[in-house]
């Protein structure tokens, strides 16, 4: 089976096209849930449990950055989805195997953003 990529679609075998879905980023914060924290916690066995999980569920999925944050939220994750649906697994990963509060938000670059501003405004009244 021969892929060929032409702009936006990727034929295969020179019949029908498949559309590449764009990546949508996330910002996934995280809390560790407080009987979770405690000297006995293994913050290692914990992530190691969590990254291969997602990679056996969610295997689309791509990393971006990890940071350790102060503030009411432990984490805040950075990475790209192929749906909502995909990033909502990985919330629910890191919940139930991380012993975790998150939150979800999906991100729009700066330059999209105002593009479709200035979209609206073409139609909105004046």
């Amino acid at each position: 089976c021969k892929t060929v990529k032409k702009g936006a679609f990727a034929v295969q075998d020179q019949h029908e096209p498949v559309r590449s879905a764009p990546m949508q980023t996330y910002v996934m914060l995280t809390r560790l849930i407080c009987e979770e924290v405690h000297p006995s916690f293994e913050i290692k066995k914990r992530e190691k449990n969590v990254v291969d999980k997602v990679r056996a569920y969610v295997p689309t999925v791509t990393w971006r950055a990890n940071y350790a944050v102060t503030g009411p939220w432990d984490y805040l994750d950075i990475f790209e989805a192929g749906s909502l649906d995909d990033a909502m697994k990985v919330s629910a990963l890191v919940r139930y195997y991380g012993g975790a509060h998150t939150e979800l938000w999906p991100m729009t670059p700066w330059e999209r953003f105002e593009k479709n501003i200035q979209d609206l405004a073409q139609v909105m009244e004046k």
